[in-house]
């Protein structure tokens, strides 16, 4: 899963040379603002056919929890 999101973060960021790791948080990624933000968790939805709850998006700390939360929706292992 690790993978599918890292390819939807460099569409989302327009990055191909993004690295990313579970720990990976917007502070390591320059482009990683808050409108880039909505944009990401909006083609998260669409990539898992998924809906996020607010509180859900605001629990999200890092790229681990935003994999943890997709499989939870979707029932897939990480």
């Amino acid at each position: 899963m690790l993978a599918r999101v890292r390819e939807i973060m460099i569409d989302v960021f327009d990055d191909e040379d993004l690295t990313i790791t579970p720990a990976t948080t917007a502070d390591d990624v320059d482009e990683w603002d808050s409108l880039s933000h909505i944009r990401l968790i909006v083609a998260m939805e669409r990539a898992f056919g998924i809906k996020f709850a607010n509180a859900e998006i605001e629990s999200l700390e890092n790229v681990g929890d935003l994999i943890d939360a997709i499989a939870k929706k979707t029932g897939r292992t990480q």
